[in-house]
């Protein structure tokens, strides 16, 4: 019985699947942030490529992968798929574990997947600088490095909370040649305003996507990159879960549930969307639950109506389950979570019953993730650790039924910068939020009413 299955460098997919073609339900248009009117395309030239946003706009089914990307994407693609023996012996399950590994890519996690093709199209149209944004670190290492291999320059703007959790991120991110600033910053407008308010916040997503959106629409060199909820970024993505259709037929078994971390959605809706098309016109019975933190309970709490994707309100708006986007989680240690909204086209799957959510408090993802790295040799990231919890608990339940399960994982990083974190969970230092419910109502109070 293998333990890897692993595809040769020519399974490499050379095209992506895009969702957008198999909704049940139309994705409602993204709304220009001052008029309310749907979009334009030329309303994003200001700080994106035009290839990136035909990709944005498209209903396209497939769209060609450049020969130039997937030349870059060998370094590391495809990736790993697992079979989890060892956690499996150690739970005394009869359901078999596989989990995808993207921790090999060299910037450690799924990010570059979308980073790469990102940077390529920004360099096809001569853009000299990206700024960006990045929660717990991953986004920016894996643009930092993409940018590098373009030769563009980049600014990333990381969360407060992480930039002082995780200082070896910003490290990799210099040896790339990328600038990395805490955020907020009194380099923006949007930065210097939070700090006058909250001088002592921990950040947020919300509050980074402003500063890098506000940084590309200032200077004339200067576009924005963002490594989730966008389409574009979902579609690069796929190569995931469709190297995982070739691996799992490689081993003629077939998921039963599919289990992933959620922040803003890129890595579980890379690995799933494949399967969509399964579900809907196969009618394939396959469960796809997106893992995300108790303290930021963004698709098991929050409301499905248009908000901004920022604090300062810069970024259009979209129709997607939100916490409000003022709303400032609690400095978890999963800080790539730590997200007020999610991918339009995941949360129209969630609305629509396709795909599932669950929330998980983070001591017990961290008791999850010992458990696995301590039989599998993996460290997991925090974020990564969301979808091993479930994982783990379907395994024990299918222990009292004996039902043998085919439970797969969406690891989508290593958790080599996150020592930190493990330490304050060795000794006994975290807390487990759960984000009180009036808390989440003041903060929905204040999304544009439509």
């Amino acid at each position: 019985m293998k333990t890897k299955i692993l595809l040769d460098e020519e399974e490499m997919p050379k095209r992506w699947y895009n969702v957008a073609a198999d909704l049940l339900t139309p994705l409602d248009p993204p709304l220009h942030p001052q008029t309310g009117e749907p979009l334009k395309p030329e309303d994003l030239e200001m700080i994106f490529p035009k290839g990136l946003i035909r990709q944005e706009m498209s209903t396209e089914r497939w769209i060609d992968i450049p020969d130039e990307v997937r030349e870059i994407l060998r370094l590391w693609r495809p990736t790993p798929l697992f079979r989890a023996h060892r956690l499996e012996e150690h739970l005394k399950t009869p359901a078999r574990i596989y989990y995808k590994y993207e921790g090999v890519s060299p910037a450690g996690s799924h990010k570059p997947n979308t980073a790469v093709p990102q940077a390529y199209y920004n360099m096809k149209e001569g853009v000299e600088r990206i700024a960006t944004e990045t929660g717990a670190g991953q986004w920016g290492s894996a643009l930092s490095m993409a940018t590098c291999l373009f030769d563009i320059q980049c600014r990333v703007y990381m969360v407060r909370a992480s930039f002082d959790q995780k200082p070896y991120r910003k490290s990799i991110m210099q040896v790339w040649g990328a600038e990395c600033v805490a955020s907020p910053s009194e380099l923006t407008n949007a930065g210097r305003m939070i700090l006058k308010d909250h001088p002592h916040t921990g950040g947020s997503l919300g509050i980074a996507i402003s500063e890098a959106v506000e940084d590309a629409a200032t200077h004339e060199n200067t576009n924005y990159a963002l490594g989730s909820v966008l389409n574009h970024v979902l579609l690069h993505q796929t190569v995931e879960g469709l190297e995982l259709q070739k691996q799992m037929a490689m081993v003629e078994d077939y998921p039963d549930v599919i289990y992933g971390c959620v922040g803003g959605g890129s890595n579980f809706p890379g690995m799933v969307f494949p399967y969509v098309p399964e579900k809907l016109k196969e009618k394939k019975e396959i469960r796809m639950v997106a893992c995300e933190p108790s303290a930021c309970p963004t698709l098991t709490k929050g409301l499905f109506t248009y908000d901004f994707g920022d604090t300062a309100r810069l970024t259009p708006l979209l129709k997607m389950y939100t916490l409000g986007h003022d709303f400032i989680p609690p400095s978890i240690h999963a800080g790539g979570l730590r997200y007020h909204g999610d991918a339009p086209l995941l949360c129209n799957l969630v609305h629509d019953r396709v795909i599932e959510a669950q929330s998980f408090h983070q001591n017990e993802v961290f008791k999850a993730a010992v458990t696995f790295a301590r039989t599998e040799g993996i460290l997991p990231a925090p974020e990564a650790s969301h979808a091993l919890k479930p994982a783990i608990d379907d395994a024990i339940a299918c222990k009292k039924t004996g039902e043998e399960k085919t439970i797969v994982i969406s690891l989508s990083g290593h958790g080599h910068f996150d020592l930190s974190s493990y330490d304050a969970y060795f000794a006994g230092n975290l807390v487990d939020y759960e984000y009180p419910e009036e808390l989440v109502k003041q903060s929905l109070a204040n999304v544009p009413k439509f």
